[in-house]
């Protein structure tokens, strides 16, 4: 038996702005609107990885701040080949960083906030 890693599903409070920021921020695409049950929803394409976004549905409602540490879901994460001008771009773009590039053996790493203060690592392997 063998897994492989498929999508990631992440619960936006604006459905719009999250869309928007994965497309015009990080250069994801839209493939498809859709309906996860009663949610509205999309599916976006990142170069190959598939992120589904969903809104609450009916009496559901979101709790907690996805920034803190909780079990389960931490970060996600994006691979580029140049960490510093992904950086600069990203600073350029307003987006908020929690800390700036940093060496750890084998790649470096850096961690920003995307909307609703999930965390996404950007990594650049050495």
């Amino acid at each position: 038996m063998t897994y492989t890693f498929h999508h990631v599903h992440l619960l936006c409070s604006d459905l719009e702005e999250t869309i928007s920021f994965f497309c015009d921020t990080l250069g994801a695409s839209l493939v498809s609107r859709k309906k996860f049950g009663a949610a509205d929803g999309a599916s976006l394409d990142l170069n190959g990885t598939t992120i589904n976004l969903r809104v609450a549905a009916g009496a559901e409602s979101a709790a907690g701040d996805s920034s803190l540490l909780t079990y389960g879901y931490h970060h996600i994460c994006i691979q580029t080949d140049d960490i510093d001008a992904g950086y600069a771009d990203l600073r350029g773009k307003g987006v908020e960083f929690i800390s700036g590039p940093t060496d750890i053996p084998d790649c470096r790493i850096a961690f920003f906030k995307g909307p609703d203060n999930i965390v996404i690592e950007m990594l650049q392997n050495l």
